[in-house]
Parts: structure tokens; sequence; C-alpha cells
């Protein structure tokens, strides 16, 4: 676990999530991260949950989602285009995950998001991300079975009802 007393990690670890920030397109696995930190895989994965609150490689999804929200709002690229410059190397996958995540499909988030455009000119872009950050404190396939196969809530209302109970 890492402790206050241990700077030296910490300082590690932020250089391993910094990478991710700065490139979340690319194949970042534990084994790559933990070479960048300069530990073993499994130390880097307990002490990065331990530092940011959730393992790598769903700190590694909520980049890519935020990356393609915004180029879905953003830009015209078709969603194929979106997928691929955002890391993921599946057009299924991708549709899937964002729809778990954020619980409308690419299309549907892009037509809502173009229709709101003008209500939202008002507030500070920190605020936005903020408010806009995908919810991640539990798997995808766990919010999946949590859910079950009959009802199609929010995944993000969902997500949002699980850490609530846990807390």
């Amino acid at each position: 676990m890492v402790t206050p007393q241990d700077p030296d990690l910490l300082r590690r670890l932020l250089r391993a999530r910094d990478r991710i920030d700065q490139a979340p397109e690319q194949d970042w696995t534990n084994a790559r991260l933990a070479k960048v930190s300069g530990v073993s895989e499994a130390h880097f994965a307990r002490s990065f949950k331990a530092a940011f609150g959730v393992p790598p490689h769903r700190y590694l999804l909520t980049r890519r989602i935020e990356r393609a929200t915004a180029m879905l709002r953003e830009t015209d690229l078709p969603i194929t285009e979106v997928a691929l410059a955002s890391g993921w190397s599946s057009l299924g996958t991708f549709g899937r995950t964002f729809k778990d995540v954020t619980g409308e499909s690419p299309s549907a988030l892009r037509d809502r998001e173009r229709a709101d455009l003008d209500a939202l000119a008002a507030v500070p872009g920190c605020i936005e991300r903020a408010v806009r950050r995908p919810a991640l404190t539990i798997a995808v396939s766990e919010k999946r079975r949590r859910q079950g196969p009959a009802t199609n809530a929010s995944a993000t209302d969902a997500a949002r009802r699980a850490s609530e109970e846990e807390a």
C-alpha cells in the first residue's frame, strides 16, 4: 500500500499516469506501465490502485472514453475513426464499452451533445469535464452482471447507485 512517507513511489506512479494521459490511444499494458515506473507488475498494479483509487486498466478506459466523447462532440469524424483514434482496436468493443460506461451509444451521444451545445456555452470547461467524467468505480462486466440481462438502465446510473451502496 502506498503511504504518504513514500514520495519516490508516488512520483513513479505519477509518471506512469502521465504517460496514459498523454497518449491513451497507445497499448498501455501493466507490464509496460510497471517498466515506466521501475517496479514489478504486481507492485505497480496494487500501488496504482491505492494511490489513485482505480486499477490502471480502468483509468486507461476512463481516459479513452473521455477522448472519444470529446472527439464525438467536437469533430465530424465517422464513429469508426473516433474509435481507432481513441485507442480501440475493435468497433464492437468500443461501442459496447462506450454504451456500458456512458449509458448511450456513440451516435446517440453525438446527436444529444450537438443539440445541447448552445445551452452549455456558459459553463466553464473544467466544470463540464468533471461532470462528464465516466464513473468507472466498478468493472464494466460487473455492472452488466448487477443490471441483469432484462434491464436496460443507464450504466452510469447503475455505477453511481453501486458506489453509493458500497459507501
